[in-house]
Protein backbone atom coordinates (compact mmCIF):
# COMPACT_ATOMS: atom_id res chain seq x y z
CA UNK A 1 0.00 0.00 0.00
CA UNK A 2 1.40 3.36 -1.04
CA UNK A 3 0.96 6.18 1.46
CA UNK A 4 0.56 9.65 -0.02
CA UNK A 5 2.31 12.66 1.53
CA UNK A 6 -1.10 13.93 2.71
CA UNK A 7 -1.90 10.59 4.38
CA UNK A 8 1.53 10.55 6.04
CA UNK A 9 0.92 14.02 7.49
CA UNK A 10 -2.47 12.93 8.84
CA UNK A 11 -0.98 9.83 10.45
CA UNK A 12 1.87 11.82 12.00
CA UNK A 13 -0.55 14.37 13.48
CA UNK A 14 -2.77 11.64 14.92
CA UNK A 15 0.23 9.80 16.39
CA UNK A 16 0.97 12.95 18.40
CA UNK A 17 -2.43 13.06 20.12
CA UNK A 18 -1.70 12.05 23.73
CA UNK A 19 -3.21 8.96 25.31
CA UNK A 20 -6.64 9.70 26.72
CA UNK A 21 -7.09 12.91 24.77
CA UNK A 22 -9.05 13.73 21.63
CA UNK A 23 -8.73 16.22 18.81
CA UNK A 24 -11.12 17.14 16.03
CA UNK A 25 -10.87 16.43 12.32
CA UNK A 26 -10.59 20.20 11.92
CA UNK A 27 -7.65 20.30 14.35
CA UNK A 28 -5.84 17.61 12.36
CA UNK A 29 -6.52 19.46 9.10
CA UNK A 30 -5.12 22.71 10.53
CA UNK A 31 -2.15 20.89 12.09
CA UNK A 32 -1.08 19.50 8.72
CA UNK A 33 -1.48 22.83 6.95
CA UNK A 34 -4.75 22.10 5.15
CA UNK A 35 -7.39 23.86 7.29
CA UNK A 36 -10.25 23.13 4.88
CA UNK A 37 -9.46 19.44 4.47
CA UNK A 38 -11.56 18.08 7.36
CA UNK A 39 -13.42 15.61 5.14
CA UNK A 40 -10.21 14.43 3.49
CA UNK A 41 -8.74 13.82 6.96
CA UNK A 42 -11.85 11.80 7.80
CA UNK A 43 -11.44 9.71 4.65
CA UNK A 44 -7.80 8.98 5.45
CA UNK A 45 -8.71 7.89 8.97
CA UNK A 46 -11.71 5.89 7.75
CA UNK A 47 -9.32 3.83 5.60
CA UNK A 48 -6.57 3.55 8.23
CA UNK A 49 -5.25 -0.03 7.98
CA UNK A 50 -3.07 0.52 11.06
CA UNK A 51 -5.81 1.06 13.66
CA UNK A 52 -3.78 -0.58 16.42
CA UNK A 53 -0.81 1.70 15.82
CA UNK A 54 -2.28 4.96 14.51
CA UNK A 55 -4.95 5.91 17.07
CA UNK A 56 -7.62 7.32 14.75
CA UNK A 57 -10.19 6.72 17.51
CA UNK A 58 -8.79 9.86 19.18
CA UNK A 59 -10.24 12.07 16.44
CA UNK A 60 -13.79 13.32 16.92
CA UNK A 61 -16.22 15.76 15.29
CA UNK A 62 -16.04 19.50 16.06
CA UNK A 63 -19.48 19.23 17.67
CA UNK A 64 -18.04 16.89 20.29
CA UNK A 65 -19.80 13.85 18.84
CA UNK A 66 -17.74 10.71 18.60
CA UNK A 67 -17.97 10.41 14.84
CA UNK A 68 -17.38 7.22 12.91
CA UNK A 69 -14.83 4.49 13.42
CA UNK A 70 -13.90 1.54 11.26
CA UNK A 71 -14.13 -0.73 14.28
CA UNK A 72 -17.59 0.60 15.15
CA UNK A 73 -18.72 3.59 17.21
CA UNK A 74 -19.21 1.46 20.34
CA UNK A 75 -15.60 0.30 20.12
CA UNK A 76 -14.40 3.89 19.61
CA UNK A 77 -16.20 5.00 22.77
CA UNK A 78 -14.83 2.03 24.70
CA UNK A 79 -11.27 2.77 23.59
CA UNK A 80 -11.61 6.44 24.57
CA UNK A 81 -13.04 5.51 27.98
CA UNK A 82 -10.28 2.96 28.55
CA UNK A 83 -7.58 5.46 27.63
CA UNK A 84 -9.03 8.04 30.01
CA UNK A 85 -8.93 5.49 32.84
CA UNK A 86 -5.35 4.54 32.00
CA UNK A 87 -4.34 8.21 31.93
CA UNK A 88 -5.95 8.80 35.33
CA UNK A 89 -3.99 5.86 36.79
CA UNK A 90 -0.74 7.30 35.43
CA UNK A 91 -1.17 10.80 36.87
Amino acid sequence: MKITPFTKKVYEAVLNIPLGEVRTYKWVAKKIGHPLACRAVGQVLRNNPYMLIIPCHRVIESSGKTGGYRGGVKMKKRLLDLEKKIRELMV
